[in-house]
């Protein structure tokens, strides 16, 4: 019984660890956009949300994880939330030519570390 709390202890502090690395990580996005002379809003907030919890390959998977939170987000918005993304550096698009097939490259949305 001891271990299993031990063990829950450690799995807890970790994920707290990983939770306050995700909140710098977007404070410092946020900065680098309002930077960039972008205003940050409630849903521009809400696809960085998503984009870093979730391992995303699409513009479209994004799209259907936002409209689960905000109804009114419009696809559109997610395009130009990675395309402003991608622009500053913080997302690396890659995606691959149906019928081609080049080992080691994927598809979707990679952060850039």
């Amino acid at each position: 019984m001891v271990i299993a709390e031990v063990d829950a202890a450690v799995e807890n502090s970790v994920k707290n660890e990983q939770y306050q690395s995700v909140c710098q990580e977007k404070e410092e996005i946020l900065r680098l956009l309002r930077k960039c002379g972008f205003r940050v809003t409630k849903q521009r907030g809400l696809i960085l949300d998503i984009v870093l919890e979730h391992e995303c390959s699409s513009c479209k998977e994004i799209y259907y994880q936002a409209i689960q939170k905000d109804p009114g987000i419009g696809m559109a918005t997610v395009y130009r939330m990675v395309n402003t993304l991608t622009d500053i550096g913080i997302l690396k698009v890659a995606a691959l030519k149906p019928q081609v097939d080049v080992p080691g490259s994927g598809k979707g949305c990679q952060m850039v570390s």
